[in-house]
C-alpha cells in the first residue's frame, strides 16, 4: 500500500460494518481501498482487523468467490478467523442440524481454499489452518459428512503416500479437499483423521477399517459425529481477551464479539 495512512479508517469503517451486518458495505470498502491502492491494501486491512470480525465476514459470504476478502485474505488471518467461526453457529441448529452447519462450514472452506487456482496460495493456506488445533478440528467436521470417502483416501495415502493422483471412487466434494490438505500438510491431515477417528494411532489402521453397507449398524471404530465435532470446535472458541495457542483448549468466552 504506497500510502497507509487512511488504513485505521479503513479498518474502523469495516469493522463496524461488519458488526452491523453490512456484508455488502464492507466489501465495497474493501473494493475502493483496492482501487486507490492496490491489492496488498486489502490485506492489510485484513491483518488489522479482529479476527472474531474477518469471520463473521466471511462466514456470510459461505466463501463465495463474490467476495474480495476471500481472494485476498492472508493465510494466517483466515486461520485465525476459524477459530472464531464456531461462535457465529446457532445453538438449536448444532444440536437439530448439525449436517446443515458442516456443509455450510465445507461451502466456507472450500470457498478459500480454491477461490484461485494458485496452488502455492492453496496450500499455504491449508498449512496455516493445519497449525492449529482449531483449523484441525474444522478439518475433521468436513471429514465427518463422508466418513468412507475419506477412509478410501487415507488408505491410498498410507500405501502411496500424499502425492496421490487418484480421487477414490467417490464424487464427494470432500475428496479434492482433503487430498489438497495431505499434499499442504502430512500432520495437519494426520492430525484431523485422529480427530475424526480418536482410536486409530496411523493412518495404516485407518486403511483396514471397514463400514457395513447397513446405516443402522454400529461402527466398529470409535468416530466422533458431526454433533460432537461441532460442539468441540465450539469449545475451542477463545475470548477476545486471551491469544489463542496451538495445543490450548478454551472454553467459550463471552461478549466474543464485543
Amino acid at each position: 500500500m504506497s500510502d497507509n495512512s487512511n488504513l485505521p479508517a479503513v479498518v474502523k469503517q469495516v469493522t463496524e460494518l461488519v458488526l452491523a451486518g453490512s456484508l455488502q458495505h464492507a466489501e465495497q470498502a474493501f473494493s475502493e481501498a483496492a482501487e486507490a491502492h492496490g491489492d496488498y491494501a486489502v490485506a492489510e486491512v485484513l491483518e488489522q482487523i479482529p479476527p472474531q470480525v474477518t469471520a463473521l465476514h466471511l462466514a456470510g459470504f459461505d466463501g463465495g468467490k463474490t467476495s474480495l476478502a476471500t481472494l485476498l485474505v492472508p493465510p494466517k488471518v483466515w486461520a485465525d478467523s476459524l477459530a472464531f467461526i464456531a461462535a457465529t453457529w446457532p445453538d438449536n441448529l448444532i444440536e437439530d442440524d448439525p449436517e446443515r452447519i458442516a456443509e455450510s462450514l465445507f461451502a466456507h472452506i472450500h470457498g478459500v481454499v480454491f477461490a484461485t487456482d494458485d496452488e502455492e496460495r492453496r496450500h499455504e493456506l491449508l498449512q496455516a489452518a493445519a497449525a492449529t488445533d482449531h483449523g484441525c478440528t474444522a478439518f475433521a467436521i468436513l471429514f465427518s459428512l463422508a466418513p468412507r470417502e475419506v477412509l478410501e483416501l487415507a488408505g491410498e495415502i498410507a500405501s502411496r503416500g500424499p502425492w496421490i493422483t487418484a480421487h477414490t471412487t467417490s464424487d464427494s466434494d470432500i475428496v479434492p479437499l482433503a487430498v489438497e490438505l495431505a499434499r499442504a500438510s502430512e500432520d495437519g491431515w494426520d492430525r484431523a483423521l485422529f480427530e475424526l477417528f480418536p482410536e486409530f494411532r496411523h493412518s495404516a489402521d485407518l486403511a483396514d477399517a471397514e463400514f457395513s453397507d447397513d446405516p443402522d449398524e454400529e461402527p466398529k471404530h470409535l468416530q466422533r459425529t458431526t454433533r460432537e465435532l461441532l460442539y468441540r470446535l465450539r469449545k475451542q472458541v477463545p475470548s477476545v481477551r486471551t491469544t489463542p495457542k496451538r495445543g490450548t483448549r478454551k472454553s467459550l468466552g463471552t461478549g466474543i464479539f464485543s
